[in-house]
């Protein structure tokens, strides 16, 4: 009797510790559930960062693997019933930001007219030595090219600027696709390589073009050269064309050079395309025109926010720099006029209250930024995905590219202009290619901020609701080349146009007419 009692006993226990241990394993499933979805996401959630050998090997699409942000960090969470609208206006607002102006129809209408005939037979030949950065001297290879036509002459491969501030050494053919240039102005002009060796020695016409001409003063004044001369070189290439009221078929050859027959070396063309490919890996991005380098700062004498032994260095260099004729400057007056570049932690402040959210891809086009890590701590603590060709690039890759300032510059204009928004700090010469390039191929969104110093502003919703207002318009949507600002004179009246490559329109783009919807086809 006892050990049935012992045995009933033995059994209610055991199946007592059964339960237990039954209720713990399920409490530990349940538990590393829950731990499962809310603190270790599954493996389908895990996102990370591309390593830099993946970056352009992946796609833009919703099978992305490392973290993006569409939206900024409210539209993240999931909406009750009553937020559901809210969320929706916010993601309209957000797509805005990287919504491109329309159109309006406008398209590139490049074609000469019917009046224009193959090149006339060569009256001599046209040396260029084009002066300035990378754009500067492409604005000018441009107009000789127009300039070639007007004056009926052979144009020698142009020499590049190798006494600029940069010191660059990089040919034409280093920087630019030369027989496809060659090629593709055939039936507008005849290029060649270089001067036959029979003129090699031979007396030249060394001429300083006199700057925002027409046709007129080449057709005459320069033409008549060649009653003397084999050769005429230009001494300079910038600006020596007139924006405008010139023949359209001129016009039209300018935008032709620019736009169509002045590409890239293979090489550049190359690595610009898988920076860009890389940056779109990231989502759309910001290509950012940083110019607050140490020659433009120099050069404009804008020493807003810098120390003091900072500011001297760069009055030292603009003293000691020839070709600059301006030496004294007053800092307070060029930013009070808005001819200084916007600081990077402006930058900051101005995209952060246009709305972009934090996790926006931004794409440094620029040099070596002056002040350094210091100078960029602002920016990048509100934006941290901020990238650069250096960021994007493995050494091997950029390394041909290292000591030649335009050829590193050609890598920042392809970046730029295939960029979704693009945003110049300053009006330069870069900040206009990119804007004209962007216009003449659909105008592509450029922000271009407005830089007139207005005070201290606090950063709000009061400062956010200003710049959205003042930059509604200035987006590059299309419009009309800016004429001369009214009442200057001689050659202010000319510089106070808006350029020709800045803002190609009306000449190189027209208007496509649409069908109309409310005619019906004929009978049949």
């Amino acid at each position: 009797m006892q050990r049935r009692r012992l045995r009933h006993v033995f059994k209610s226990s055991t199946l007592s510790l059964l339960r237990l241990l039954l209720m713990c394993a399920i409490g530990a499933i349940a538990l590393g559930a829950l731990l499962s979805a809310h603190v270790f996401p599954s493996s389908s959630k895990v996102q990370k960062l591309p390593e830099q050998h993946e970056i352009g090997y992946q796609r833009w699409s919703g099978k992305l693997r490392w973290t993006r942000e569409f939206a900024p960090p409210q539209l993240s969470k999931v909406p009750l019933p009553s937020q559901k609208l809210d969320v929706a206006n916010v993601r309209l607002e957000f797509a805005k930001l990287w919504k491109s102006p329309l159109s309006r129809n406008f398209v590139p209408c490049l074609e000469p007219s019917d009046s224009y005939s193959a090149p006339a037979e060569s009256r001599g030949y046209l040396l260029v030595h084009t002066n300035g950065g990378l754009n500067q001297m492409r604005a000018g290879i441009c107009d000789m090219v127009a300039v070639a036509r007007i004056i009926n002459a052979t144009l020698i491969i142009p020499e590049l600027d190798k006494r600029s501030f940069w010191q660059d050494s990089s040919n034409f053919s280093d920087v630019f696709d030369e027989e496809y240039f060659i090629n593709a102005l055939a039936n507008d002009i005849k290029v060649m390589k270089k001067l036959p060796k029979e003129l090699a020695n031979s007396a030249k016409a060394v001429k300083h073009f006199r700057s925002w001409s027409g046709v007129e003063y080449y057709a005459d004044e320069i033409a008549r050269l060649w009653d003397d001369y084999q050769v005429i070189r230009a001494a300079k290439s910038d600006s020596r064309l007139a924006n405008n009221n010139l023949p359209p078929d001129i016009q039209k050859l300018r935008c032709r050079a620019c736009y169509e027959a002045l590409r890239f070396a293979p090489r550049i063309e190359a690595l610009g395309r898988l920076l860009v490919e890389r940056m779109r890996s990231y989502g759309p991005y910001i290509a950012l025109h940083l110019r607050y380098e140490k020659d433009m700062l120099s050069f404009s004498g804008c020493t807003y926010g810098l120390s003091s032994d900072e500011a001297d260095e760069l009055t030292k260099i603009r003293e000691n720099t020839p070709y600059w004729k301006v030496k004294d400057i007053d800092a307070r007056q060029q930013r009070a006029k808005g001819y200084c570049p916007l600081t990077p932690k402006e930058v900051g402040m101005f995209l952060t209250a246009l709305g972009y959210p934090s996790t926006t891809p931004i794409y440094i086009a620029a040099g070596e930024i002056y002040g350094g890590d210091s100078c960029m701590a602002d920016l990048e603590s509100r934006f941290p995905l901020l990238k650069s060709k250096e960021k994007l690039a493995s050494v091997e890759e950029l390394e041909p590219f290292l000591d030649h300032a335009s050829q590193m510059a050609s890598l920042d204009y392809i970046v730029s202009v295939e960029s979704d928004v693009f945003v110049p700090t300053y009006s330069g010469n870069m900040a206009r290619a990119v804007e004209g390039h962007r216009r003449f191929l659909g105008h592509r969104k450029t922000i271009s901020p407005e830089r007139i110093d207005r005070g201290s502003l606090k950063e709000g919703k009061k400062l956010s609701d200003l710049v959205v207002e003042i930059h509604r318009r200035l987006q590059g949507s299309p419009r009309k080349r800016k004429g001369p600002i009214s009442g200057t004179r001689g050659k202010e009246r000319f510089r106070s146009e808006e350029p020709f490559y800045e803002n190609p329109l009306p000449d190189c783009l027209c208007r496509r007419e649409l069908p109309d919807r409310n005619s019906s086809p004929a009978n049949t």
